[in-house]
Parts: C-alpha cells; structure tokens; sequence
C-alpha cells in the first residue's frame, strides 16, 4: 500500500501545475480526515445516540466517510504532493482498536485512498474515543437494567432519564428508585412532598430534584401531593389613618383562606425586595406587596389588587428585575412600573453592582423584545442586555430613597385622581 509520491516530472504532478496554474487544478470537495477528526466524529455521535443504544432504542450506526468519495485521478494528481500523500500518511501509523478498521477505496491506476472507518458497536466507539466514555457507557447500562423494573417506562423513556441520571452519583439514584417505588406502592397516601417517608430523603429533596423523575418512572402526571404551603401574600398597610387608630401594620393574605385586607387599598405598590415594602412611607389608602422577587400569579389571584384605582411596581433595575415585571403582566396584573426607566438608572447608576450576594455575576438578559414591558422599560432592559456596556449590571432598589420613590407614588396618585400630572 505504501506508493511513491509520483514524481516531479510525471503527469498530474508539476505538469498540471505549469499548464494551467494553481486556479486551474481540480481541488478536493473537503480535505481527507485525519485520525484524530475521525475520532471526535466518533465522539459527537456517541453524544448523540449512546443512551439509546443501552436501553435498546436505536442500533449503533457504525460508519464514517473520511471525505475520499468520489474524488477523480485529476483531483487526487494534482494535490498528492501538497495534501493528499500526508493526509493518507497518517493513517498508516494509525493504531486501531478491536472493533475499528480502516476500509479504503482505490483511484486508478494506482491509489489507494482511506475511505470510511467502521465502528462495530458502541463498546467498540468508547474503546476508541477513551476518556470517561466507557466508564459512562457502563454505568448507564446498570442504570438502564435497573429502570426495567418500572413497566410505564418505554425505551425513548428511559433513555432521556439514563442521560439526565448520568451526572448523578449511585446513592442518589437509588433514592429516586426507591422514591419511585413508594409512589407506586401508596397511590393514596395524601402526604405532602416533604412527608413521603423514604429512607435518606431529605424533605427538599424530591420538590428539588426527583419529582419530574418520579413521575416518568412510575407513568403519573399526578403523585397525589397536597400542596404543603398554600400561597401566601405578606402586606404592609400604608394608610395613616388606619395605622393611626392603631390597626396593624403588617399582615398576610392566604389564597383560599380569607384572603381580604383591614381595608379596600385605593393604591397597591408591590415591591421586588422586602425591606422597601416593609419600610415604605404612609400613603393615603395604600398597601405595599412583598413582591418576592417572583412572578405574579399569587398577587393576580387577589381579586381586591385587581380593583384597586392605582396599582404600581417598583422593582431591581436589572434585566431580571424588568422580567418579573413582565410576568406580573403576563399573569393579568395590570400594573404600572416606577422608577425602572434609563433616567433613574442612569442617576443611580454609581451605586451599581455587578455580583450578587454570592459573589455571582449578576445574570445579564437575553438581548431582544420582552413580552409584558412598555417602551421606557424595553429601553432600559436594552441597556441592561447590551454587550458592549460598561456600566453596572444592576442597580438595587434599596439604594434608591424611598423618599425618591414615596414622592413618585404620591404623584401618580394625584394624577390618577386628575390632580396634578
């Protein structure tokens, strides 16, 4: 297999490129792969299809074109010199693994060509890909003769689950089998999820990390939890006539619990953060919403939020802070933003921060039209997502006054009331 490079005077070889130059030659579609580019096709396709292949969902598709076919004697003639000749070199000092051979093609007269690598099957492709492949490959086997236990689970099924268990360690997939297991044993339990009592869960656990899991493994929508928490709703009461008769000033609405205020609010101010709700100066007829830092589906289910004449928000100047004003939008909260525009944020912009309180750095949005904001705020969040920027990635409400935002409230009030504008 091992030709002479044709030599310098022979046709297709210094001939081709004195008569008609470099821009005359047949060029090749795509340079042959090396081994090493075989190798990492290998690589992309175990990725792809290696959690069905264990479970039995899809056959293992075992060849590789290494971009020789249909490469004509004039094309190979005029670059076996310059790239062909290396390009197949390499292949002869390639060292296979069982299960991988090299199939070449010839080009008459003389050339022979590397043509397609054949994998023979997935222990084959890991053997030949090395790294942590076969170490995965075979705990996802275990794995996969460990969910044949549960019948609702089709082999699509269990591969999807196969790769979202591959970064766990075993213990923790062996509480989600046995999580399964008392699901599928105590249909009527009424327990709620921090209730379920399996051995080695934490009571955060299955909300936080296996629920989705139990349910596919055992074929349910619906595992038959009560809700632990009804939602909840902390209020701060701003009227100074009601504090002033000495009523409370905070208070909680509990959806399906009562969920009425001391008073019908003329003004609902909710607030991203706690402490500005809490703190806010008196309003005539007001309450302040702990927003949470949530969406608004809670607060949207609060018929009397609804009725209120002013409703307003006030929120983090950060692109998350304008998306959860959004969704209070989206969850049929009409609301009016104060203070979340690019004039207030360019007046405060000194006390910006770009890392969180874990030293995180803040989440920049995702450039584009957010459904749910106006233009003043769509304006900033453009700012804010902005890559060239190089100003503060966010500005917190608390460093705002809330004397700066008491006065904004108090002015939409009175034009709310036609009083001022």
């Amino acid at each position: 297999m091992r030709e002479r490079s044709p030599g310098r005077g022979s046709a297709g070889g210094h001939v081709a490129s004195r008569t008609g130059g470099a821009a005359s030659r047949p060029r090749l579609r795509r340079s042959v792969r090396t081994p090493e580019e075989a190798r990492a096709l290998v690589a992309s396709r175990l990725r792809a299809d290696w959690t069905r292949v264990v479970v039995g969902a899809l056959g293992w598709r075992s060849g590789f074109a290494l971009g020789t076919s249909g490469l004509t004697e004039a094309a190979v003639m005029a670059q076996w010199e310059s790239e062909l000749f290396a390009q197949r070199m390499a292949w002869f000092d390639f060292a296979p693994v069982p299960g991988v051979r090299l199939e070449t093609r010839r080009v008459p007269p003389a050339f022979e060509l590397p043509a397609r690598l054949v994998v023979d099957d997935v222990d084959a492709a890991v053997a030949f890909v090395g790294g942590d492949w076969p170490e995965r490959v075979a705990r996802g086997r275990v794995r996969a003769d460990l969910l044949t236990a549960f019948p609702a689970v089709d082999h699509a099924t269990r591969a999807a689950i196969i790769g979202q268990l591959d970064p766990w360690e075993d213990v923790e997939v062996d509480l989600l089998l046995r999580a399964a297991r008392w699901f599928a044993e105590h249909p009527d339990h009424g327990l709620t999820a921090r209730q379920v009592p399996v051995e080695g869960m934490g009571s955060k656990w299955l909300d936080q990390r296996g629920l989705s899991l139990v349910q596919r493994l055992i074929g349910l929508e619906d595992l038959g939890l009560r809700a632990s928490r009804p939602p909840r709703v902390h209020l701060t009461y701003l009227d100074p006539d009601h504090l002033a008769a000495g009523g409370r000033r905070f208070d909680v609405a509990t959806l399906g619990d009562g969920a009425e205020p001391a008073y019908r609010p003329g003004v609902v101010l909710i607030s991203e953060n706690r402490d500005t709700a809490q703190c806010f100066p008196e309003v005539p007829g007001g309450i302040a919403i702990e927003g949470s830092g949530a969406g608004g589906g809670t607060v949207a289910a609060l018929a009397w939020v609804h009725e209120a004449p002013v409703r307003l928000y006030w929120g983090d100047l950060d692109a998350a802070g304008l998306e959860i004003l959004a969704q209070f939008r989206r969850a049929g909260l009409d609301v009016d933003s104060i203070l979340m525009d690019v004039a207030t944020y360019r007046r405060w912009e000194r006390f910006g921060v770009d890392h969180g309180h874990d030293a995180k750095p803040v989440r920049a949005g995702s450039a584009g039209v957010v459904h749910g904001l106006r233009p003043a705020e769509q304006e900033l969040y453009d700012l804010l997502c902005d890559p060239a920027r190089t100003t503060h990635a966010r500005v917190e409400q608390e460093r705002i006054p809330l004397a700066e935002a008491h006065a904004e409230v108090l002015r939409r009030v009175a034009a709310a009331l036609g009083r001022g504008s």
